[in-house]
């Protein structure tokens, strides 16, 4: 028996040793965080789109002020099983970012986004915006031959309301997904002119021939001029105004007007590449990024066009032909007339996000050549044209188009008065007569 104890009290020390373990074991267990949970499909959707605004807004500086990580954990703590409870999540997300240009897309509204930068739109045609980041939406521009063109809607107008649904309240891309819809079908628009009394207007939605270039020969008892009009910098522009600057010179056209009227602009690798078809290793654009870097961006030394010029520009010139009127008036290549363009001057990009949506980010803002910041403020024409404007640019009766001709044309005779050819020529002449 007493050779017993000693094994008796062994076990018994080490059963208390074990017990002990075993009591560390549950203690430590309830400190080992639980693992995360798995995010199904619409919450990983806010955080792809939280990521990536995080990683490429223009102006980080904003996220503290609207405690950008705390709106991320925010949208997470809400049920979000369907992707329409992650689309009201991220747009709840991006709303204290106070920019209407940072923001999702729908994957119809995506879609149709799309078709229009591919050249094809169904709806009424209209272009829309925020001036001066105020919160009512307005009318960029009306495009040609367009059911909203055809009811006269006019650059800088407010459209107020769509089928009697606030557009304050609708939010841009929702306001601009209700414009659109099947051909055939009738909308009811809300429209305050600029300096007029609201109206309504019932328009048939129908298909639109965007047709982004369009070209025509101007001819007087003197001259034979081109004229050039862009409406948007969809895909494809820069190879169609290669080809129409080509036809207009295989005419033997003497200067060209460049009409970027109602163009509200579009692919920003567009509006660059028709720059560099009229500038020679010159200054395009300079890009500001989230780190205050600059990127400024030349011109080839190969032209397509270097003759003379004019272009056209009003209230609905925004954003990529901002960046070529700019480009084109900081390097003295060519006069500006009309009125003041609208003032867009940041720069997006466009992501598809995994389930079909979309998502567009400022990521960058622009100045021209000459270190002008157009965001809210514009390009003042080199000359003003006088008022009212017509509202069928290009058309029968456009008088700004008849007095850029006429402006053209004086450019040209003037050119010609001072080539060294003419002054040879008239001495020459003077010589024959004192013989």
């Amino acid at each position: 028996m007493k050779l017993m104890l000693p094994i008796v009290n062994y076990m018994r020390k080490g059963l208390r040793q074990l017990a002990s373990g075993c009591a560390s074991l549950l203690l430590c267990s309830l400190f080992i965080p639980a693992p995360a949970l798995a995010l199904n499909d619409a919450q990983q959707l806010v955080v792809e789109t939280w990521r990536l605004v995080n990683q490429s807004y223009v102006d980080p500086s904003s996220f503290d002020r609207i405690h950008w990580k705390r709106l991320r954990q925010k949208a997470l703590e809400q049920t979000i099983e369907t992707s329409e409870q992650a689309y009201s999540a991220i747009e709840t997300m991006l709303e204290p970012l106070d920019d209407p240009y940072t923001r999702l897309l729908r994957p119809d509204d995506y879609s149709i986004m799309k078709s229009s930068n591919s050249g094809s739109l169904s709806g009424v045609g209209l272009q829309l915006g925020h001036h001066n980041d105020e919160d009512s939406v307005v009318v960029i521009a009306a495009l040609e031959g367009s059911p909203a063109a055809d009811a006269g809607v006019v650059s800088g107008a407010a459209l107020l309301a769509v089928n009697g649904e606030s557009t304050a309240l609708l939010g841009l891309e929702t306001t601009a997904a209700r414009l659109r819809g099947d051909a055939g079908t009738q909308v009811l628009l809300t429209v305050q002119p600029p300096n007029g009394e609201a109206e309504e207007l019932t328009l048939e939605r129908r298909n639109v021939d965007l047709r982004p270039v369009r070209t025509r020969r101007l001819r007087s008892d003197t001259h034979t001029l081109g004229h050039l009009r862009i409406t948007q910098f969809s895909e494809g522009v820069p190879k169609k105004v290669q080809e129409a600057l080509q036809e207009l010179t295989d005419k033997g056209v003497e200067g060209v007007v460049l009409d970027l009227r109602n163009n509200s602009g579009g692919l920003v690798s567009g509006g660059l590449a028709v720059a560099d078809a009229f500038l020679d290793q010159e200054p395009i654009v300079e890009t500001r990024n989230r780190d205050g870097i600059a990127d400024p961006i030349q011109s080839n030394p190969v032209t397509l066009y270097d003759g003379p010029m004019v272009t056209l520009v009003n209230a609905g010139t925004a954003s990529a032909s901002e960046i070529l009127a700019g480009a084109l008036q900081d390097n003295d290549r060519s006069l500006l007339l009309g009125s003041e363009t609208f003032g867009k001057g940041l720069i997006q990009t466009l992501t598809n996000l995994s389930d079909g949506s979309g998502l567009a980010v400022t990521v960058a803002g622009y100045v021209t050549p000459s270190g002008r910041d157009i965001q809210g403020q514009g390009i003042t024409p080199d000359r003003l044209l006088d008022q009212p404007e017509p509202l069928n640019p290009g058309g029968e009766g456009d008088r700004w188009l008849t007095d850029a001709a006429r402006v053209l044309e004086a450019i040209i005779d003037r050119q010609t008065s001072e080539s060294p050819a003419t002054a040879d020529a008239i001495k020459a002449e003077e010589m024959a007569e004192s013989a």
